[in-house]
């Protein structure tokens, strides 16, 4: 069957003639491939006229090999032998030197279309190397899998940047890659030369499995749509006590700890009645990471309607609830260096949810807000749209 959506990645002859006689770099990863799985680091490093000179690796790695929040370093493509710079690891932006060996660099990562998944942030930091080297950047286009038409969350506020959010948006940004780059070069102070390969028979409506498109996992605890649905909202319990379900097959599809009861809380949450989601008790033991071999009991996230759904306001309710029930057992994440704020101040893009959502005051007044904000976004974004504002 023919597959419905084309990707830059499907086009790399067009690619290659717009680059003829270049030194180019790629920022990718495992999900940088075309319709027959094949790599488009494979693709690239075959041009006959252009030379791929640079590899760029975000966090997980070229290859997808590393965890996440694993630190690397520079090193080279075991494939290719191409000198591959890391920018997870004393480098989170591209260096002078780094950008030297370019004089172009193409982008092609598949991503959430969320505000904290890092690789919006390497994303914007690339373009502002660019924007200062004077290098060109071409964005190959890939779908945001939760569909375009529905942006949630509040605004990152100033002072609040970080690697899990270097750019003022909602969490979730309702745009594709392609047309987040285009909104965030209008408003750098000097803009990089942006080029956007779009998709082909794309619509706004379409959510990832609608493509035809092969899904590659984004990072290790991304594995299938049933996670990307929940993950802009339940991302926000990394910065807690309670386990996000790493270490397990669901992924921020359960969440737990030792000392709660899943029954109780899921009880909670379902009588108030939130649109296309239930709440089922689970119980798991992590493998790694929070909880690590200890039994955690939780609940598991069902989404029953897609389009009802809405991520951030389910966990809003959930982490108010949580915090209400186990007043005692309940903490943020302790800052990871000194003079740094709250994991979950970074996570949010203020210190709204961490000094607010103990009350049922503080939950209204943060739905409240975050909406307004995120229908203000919605107004803002429109003329960056590259395949209509509508279904």
């Amino acid at each position: 069957m023919e597959r419905m959506v084309q990707t830059g990645a499907d086009r790399l002859p067009l690619l290659e003639s717009g680059l003829r006689g270049q030194r180019f770099g790629l920022l990718t990863n495992p999900t940088g491939i075309n319709r027959r799985f094949e790599s488009v680091i494979d693709g690239c490093a075959g041009f006959k006229s252009a030379a791929l000179t640079a590899l760029f690796a975000c966090e997980h790695g070229i290859r997808g090999e590393r965890q996440a929040g694993v630190r690397f370093g520079d090193e080279k493509d075991d494939k290719t032998g191409i000198p591959v710079f890391s920018l997870y690891g004393d480098h989170k932006r591209p260096t002078e030197e780094m950008m030297d060996r370019v004089d172009a660099v193409v982008f092609d990562i598949q991503d959430l279309g969320v505000r904290f998944y890092t690789y919006l942030s390497t994303l914007v930091y690339m373009m502002e190397a660019c924007a200062a080297c004077g290098k060109r950047l071409i964005v190959l286009d890939r779908p945001n899998p939760l569909g375009g038409l529905v942006s949630e969350g509040g605004m990152l506020e100033p002072g609040y940047e970080s690697m899990v959010g270097a750019w003022a948006a909602p969490f979730r940004t309702g745009l594709t890659i392609g047309e987040f780059a285009g909104y965030v070069n209008s408003q750098l102070p000097v803009r990089c030369d942006l080029q956007v390969v779009p998709l082909l028979g794309w619509k706004r409506d379409m959510e990832y499995p609608d493509t035809g498109l092969p899904w590659i996992m984004p990072s290790p605890n991304m594995p299938t749509m049933d996670t990307v649905r929940v993950y802009a909202g339940n991302c926000l319990f990394e910065g807690t006590n309670v386990s996000e379900g790493r270490g397990t097959t669901r992924p921020f599809e359960v969440l737990g700890a030792p000392w709660m009861d899943g029954r109780t809380v899921g009880e909670a949450v379902n009588r108030l009645g939130l649109p296309g989601v239930h709440l089922q008790p689970v119980y798991f033991t992590p493998t790694f990471s929070k909880y690590q071999g200890e039994l955690c009991s939780g609940v598991q996230l069902f989404v029953t309607d897609p389009a009802a759904y809405r991520s951030v306001a389910t966990a809003l309710h959930l982490l108010h609830t949580v915090a209400a029930l186990y007043p005692a057992q309940f903490q943020w994440t302790p800052p990871f260096k000194e003079g740094r704020k709250p994991f979950i101040d970074y996570l949010s893009g203020s210190d709204l949810v961490r000094t607010s959502i103990q009350t049922e005051a503080g939950l209204n007044r943060i739905i409240s807000l975050w909406d307004a904000q995120a229908k203000a976004w919605d107004d803002a974004r429109r003329p960056y749209l590259l395949y209509g504002g509508d279904a």
